[in-house]
């Protein structure tokens, strides 16, 4: 297997400013970059402990999204991996609901992909770009 670390966990929040805010001044996280801009119907920020940003917490934004209960804001954990073709083709041979259709990629170029957990959460097997480069 090519898991490396817990990449980061996705929290669905409704307003990405108030949230950021709320993570830093309440949690102490460091703001480290966003994806997307104000218009756009998909933002993410993702934040860090000072001097700790081997884990992140990613907040997801979605313009007119689903709501969610207030319980379960949680969206999913993260999985950093090498070779994400690989681990693409591992994780289909499993037979695992939930596998989405492909890899994909962002904007910033790192690869992904989601899947489900026994309970259903959503699990992402994510290649940064700078892995995928290596």
């Amino acid at each position: 297997m090519t898991i490396r670390k817990i990449e980061h966990v996705g929290i669905r929040v409704s307003a990405l400013e108030d949230s950021i805010e709320f993570y830093e001044r309440v949690i102490g996280l460091k703001l480290l970059n966003t994806i997307g801009d104000v218009n756009d119907d998909l933002r993410l920020a993702f934040l860090a402990f000072p001097g700790q940003d081997n884990v992140e917490i990613e907040l997801v934004y979605v313009r007119g999204g689903e709501e969610l209960p207030s319980e379960g804001r949680v969206h999913h954990i993260a999985f950093t991996v090498s070779h994400i073709e690989e681990e693409y083709k591992r994780i289909a041979g499993l037979g695992l609901s939930g596998l989405d259709a492909g890899i994909r990629s962002i904007a910033n170029g790192s690869r992904l992909f989601f899947f489900n957990g026994p309970d259903g959460e959503r699990i992402e097997f994510l290649e940064p770009v700078h892995l995928s480069e290596e």
